[in-house]
This record gives C-alpha cells, structure tokens and sequence, in this order.
C-alpha cells in the first residue's frame, strides 16, 4: 500500500483560503485516483471529491461545489485541494486517499485502498 500525508491544514478566517497537499510514497500514485474526505467533529466522515489518475476529471460533494478544487502533479506524486471562501461548517479533519484503478476513472464514494492521517483545518468567524 501506499503511504498517504497531508499537510496544509491551518487556522484560516471565514472567506479565506487554504490549499492542502497529499504527498504520496511509492510508485503506484500515478496510477491511482485520488479522493479527498473530512470529517468533523460528532459527524460522519464526508466526501469532498475526487480527481481520476491522469487528471483530467474531477468530482465534487455538493457541500463543496465551486469553492474547492482538486488538483495533481503525478511527477511529484502529490495530489492538492485547494479550499477557496471557506465557510465555519468547512472546519474538520481533512484526509486524502487513493486507489489503484485500472482506467481513468473517478472512486466517487468510499471505496478506497490508503488513506492518510488527515489535517486539521479550523475556518473561524
């Protein structure tokens, strides 16, 4: 399996913005798609996206719809969320997760292979 780390995570005011990065070890990232989930505190883990193994597609959860955008760089096996006017309910630990796939495909949902410890990110009034 492949080893998954976040980082980016932050204090930011409402509004603001934050761009996290999922740097993955190993060789198979490039051949992996990428998801991006958090969880907040007393919720159920949430889907924020995806983006297929190439880069070309994307997906997002309605929460996060044109304010937060996916985004990879196969050659330095990191994969970036970029979290723009964000709101108080954006606060949460923010995970990255990837898995094989056999085509460039989206993983929309849950069904992923590594994940990662997660990030925090605290959005404040």
């Amino acid at each position: 399996q492949v080893q998954l780390v976040e980082s980016g995570g932050g204090l930011v005011q409402a509004g603001g913005s934050l761009r996290l990065s999922c740097t993955a070890s190993g060789r198979t990232f490039g051949s992996a798609a990428m998801g991006w989930f958090r969880q907040a505190p007393g919720k159920d883990l949430e889907f924020v996206g995806t983006i297929t193994r190439s880069g070309s597609n994307t997906f997002y959860g309605d929460s996060v719809k044109g304010r937060f955008t996916i985004s990879r760089d196969n050659a330095k096996n990191t994969g970036y969320l970029q979290m723009n006017n964000l709101k108080l309910e954006d606060t949460a630990l923010y995970y990255c997760a990837t898995k094989v796939v056999t085509g460039d495909m989206m993983v929309i949902g849950y069904d992923y292979d590594s994940w990662g410890q997660g990030t925090q990110v605290t959005v404040s009034s």
